[in-house]
């Protein structure tokens, strides 16, 4: 029997309430996730799913978050790496991201995150704090995710086009209407974004984008096959968006569309997608 590829989940969130509030989980919709969620309740849904790995990623701008989710990496045999927050404007962002290695579990650090979705100006990523800030990451060999709506699209090719040596990998596939049917502008702003070489895209987030009752993989589809035409396989990689996966669909369910979307590929681009570009993008042990 051929043994079952290797999957890397590639973005998930855990959460705690009695440590810290979500803050953003407000109203009926998203009532199913005011609960904890956490690496018990993940394990064996990954685990059954063929999960090897995974990249748990911050969900508050709260500076002692990220020291936790190290902590939680350090002790679990499934989290290879972590993407955490820290402001990125503050004058001693090196310093703090120096110190985050030195952490229990520091070793794990692979990028920052920060909710630019959130932020009213559509170009935040452009101010010079940010820029400042951003240069650091990079000088500290980490990643940085983007977590943009389709109109920041914009602001983050001209930040990608103004640090080569930072890599830039957006979240979600910069969270298309997928519910509105809509392509444009999208698509053409996401190409803008892939044409630059430092980019990465995260096939992930989709099926809460759709409308989360009727959704099937024909509704994902022309955005999944703009993703995969725009970065390619080595520029991509499969994040499950759980617990948040869970408003639309159950772990497995997410991961039997992606691997259905990218049904067209052959073994060795299927493998990037599912495993190979998180494990060197992230360098994931």
């Amino acid at each position: 029997m051929t043994a079952r590829p290797r999957v890397v989940d590639a973005h998930h969130h855990v959460w705690d309430l009695a440590v810290r509030d979500q803050d953003w989980i407000t109203g009926e919709e998203l009532a199913p996730l005011r609960r904890d969620f956490t690496l018990a309740d993940l394990e064996p849904e990954a685990r059954t799913a063929g999960v090897c790995a995974t990249v748990l990623v911050q969900t508050v701008t709260v500076a002692e978050e990220t020291p936790e989710l190290l902590a939680l990496a350090d002790g679990s045999d499934l989290v290879s790496g972590v993407v955490g927050w820290s402001d990125l404007t503050a004058p001693d962002i090196a310093d703090t991201l120096a110190a985050l290695r030195e952490l229990p579990g520091g070793d794990r650090l692979v990028g920052l995150r920060h909710q630019v979705q959130g932020e009213p100006d559509p170009d935040w990523l452009l101010r010079p704090d940010v820029l400042r800030g951003l240069a650091a990451v990079a000088d500290a060999g980490l990643v940085y995710d983007l977590v943009v709506l389709p109109h920041q699209l914009p602001a983050a090719t001209r930040a990608a086009a103004l640090l080569p040596g930072l890599v830039l990998v957006l979240d979600h596939a910069g969270k298309p209407p997928v519910a509105a049917g809509l392509t444009h502008p999208w698509a053409d702003d996401l190409r803008a974004f892939a044409a630059l070489p430092n980019t990465v895209c995260k096939l992930s987030g989709l099926v809460t984008e759709a409308d989360r009752r009727t959704w099937s993989a024909a509704d994902l589809r022309p955005y999944a096959g703009t993703v995969i035409d725009a970065f390619g396989p080595d520029r991509l990689m499969f994040g499950s968006d759980w617990p948040v996966c869970r408003l639309a669909a159950t772990y497995t369910e997410v991961l039997d569309t992606a691997r259905t979307l990218i049904g067209e590929l052959d073994d060795h681009e299927r493998d990037a997608v599912l495993a190979t570009t998180a494990e060197r993008v992230y360098g994931l042990r």
